[in-house]
């Protein structure tokens, strides 16, 4: 970063919002807080937008309730700002975004003297900015960070860049003379951003398909076991999609969370027009491997989708509503391996995934209410819960998951196992490894050492690796 510029002490610093002050695009984001909060307002954005850009902006904002909080600021810059106004420097919040969002941050920051933003009926943006601002302050300093930037910078008397990429400082360097560069921080390759956003780690949950395969003894049957795992890009292409989606609805209340305000999104380390281009690129793949499968995989693949998007907008803010609409997704990736591989599913399978699911849906909200309450917050935002219902929320999860734990006990004595283990006797070994999987599992839960989501908490934990190994050697046993 070069030496602190000596500007005038009478130039007025005027500093833009989106991609500068904001790391983000602020018309992006309230569009995706539209789509979130009213989704029925979506209709009506072709109409706001014939009325103008700046008539649009004013109608998007002023249909969101938006929160300065929520958003994720360039705090290099924001420190400059503070120290410029200790010297006793004025500055204004000059922004093309609508002033009902730009007077919030103004007061959320506190160092700015003043606002220049659009006003529902003038779009502040390129020259016209620059007159506004030349003819309000006459003497200015700009900063600001693009190309569509540049004819304010003509008009000002100082120019700042706050540089996204190296090469954007590469390209305006030869456009603009800047007295100081805000080069930006060293970050991750895109593709490793976008791995980690794709969330590969979690298509694991998709290996929940081939369970039908495993039970119903047809896992070494090379057609069945293609079918399968076609079935399974499809799902986890669709579940990638969904996370990309997720996150984009989620970026205020994942910057307000520990662990989540790292994901790219939310960090801004990912740009959110990318998000939006992207998402619907994994479905169409997604559903066009689950129709070439067949047309019931299809139409359970719709259904799973619907269901996220539910959750997603809706469910996971209503107590209890949201573990059981997780413990559904997980049984709904049992069902949709049975009906690609045409294998009738067990009332006794589908008992004992809904019971086992739901406990380990309720493992996740009780892990996030004992990390929340160690940071002294006491509810979690946008989930309902508050910091006392862990109690009763974790002595909810334990019986259920000892509940699946009876089912499979039932089960052993049953024909329908008798049918399909010769030696179903065996699958008795089964119980105890399951009864301190799930007992250790909530240990660990109640002591604040669960961090991941209880599946991929299974596949890393290495005392979980060996009751699988444990547990499969009993079935091959039973089997044999």
């Amino acid at each position: 970063m070069n030496e602190t510029a000596r500007f005038g002490a009478d130039s007025v610093l005027c500093v833009d919002l989106d991609g500068t002050l904001s790391r983000t695009d602020t018309l992006i984001e309230t569009l995706l807080m539209l789509v979130k909060q009213k989704p029925l307002a979506v209709l009506l954005l072709p109409l706001w937008l014939m009325r103008g850009r700046a008539a649009f902006k004013a109608a998007v904002a002023q249909s969101v309730r938006f929160d300065p909080e929520d958003l994720t600021y360039n705090e290099e810059l924001v420190d400059w700002l503070k120290a410029e106004k200790a010297r006793g420097r004025r500055i204004v919040l000059a922004t093309a975004a609508d002033e009902r969002i730009a007077r919030p941050i103004a007061e959320h920051l506190g160092v700015f003297d003043d606002v220049v933003a659009s006003d529902g009926s003038a779009n502040r943006k390129g020259k016209a900015k620059a007159e506004v601002l030349r003819d309000a302050y006459g003497t200015f300093i700009y900063v600001a960070n693009g190309d569509v930037d540049v004819p304010v910078w003509e008009a000002a008397d100082g120019a700042v860049l706050v540089a996204g990429s190296p090469r954007i400082a590469k390209r305006l360097a030869g456009r603009v003379a800047f007295d100081r560069v805000f080069e930006p921080a060293p970050a991750k390759a895109t593709w490793r951003l976008w791995l980690k956003q794709l969330r590969l780690h979690q298509w694991a949950k998709n290996g929940l398909m081939f369970v039908p395969l495993v039970l119903s003894h047809q896992i070494a049957d090379p057609a069945q076991f293609l079918k399968v795992l076609a079935g399974f890009f499809a799902f986890s292409l669709c579940a990638s999609g969904v996370y990309v989606l997720n996150d984009l609805l989620d970026l205020g209340s994942d910057r307000r969370h520990a662990t989540k305000k790292n994901r790219p999104f939310a960090a801004a380390s990912l740009p959110l027009e990318q998000g939006l281009i992207v998402f619907p690129l994994l479905l169409i793949p997604a559903f066009a491997i689950a129709l070439s499968t067949s047309l019931p995989f299809a139409g359970v693949l719709v259904v799973y989708y619907f269901l996220t998007l539910a959750y997603s907008f809706d469910l996971k803010k209503r107590v209890l509503v949201d573990v059981f609409t997780l413990a559904g997704l997980y049984t709904v990736r049992i069902v949709a391996g049975g009906v690609v591989a045409s294998i009738h599913l067990s009332p006794w399978l589908l008992a004992f995934s809904i019971f086992l699911f739901l406990s380990l849906g309720i493992v996740k909200r009780v892990a996030e209410l004992e990390a929340s309450s160690r940071r002294g917050i006491t509810e979690l935002r946008g989930r309902g819960y508050r910091s006392d219902d862990a109690p009763i929320m974790t002595a909810l999860g334990v019986a259920s998951g000892y509940a699946s734990v009876v089912i499979f006990s039932l089960y052993i004595s049953a024909p329908d196992s008798r049918a399909l283990y010769p030696h179903h006797e065996f699958l008795w070994l089964f119980v105890p490894l399951i009864l301190f999987w799930i007992s250790r599992v909530w240990l660990l839960t109640w002591r604040g050492e669960m961090h991941d989501d209880p599946i991929v908490f299974a596949l890393k934990d290495r005392v979980s690796q060996l009751t699988a190994i444990a547990a499969a050697s009993v079935l091959l046993i039973s089997a044999i």
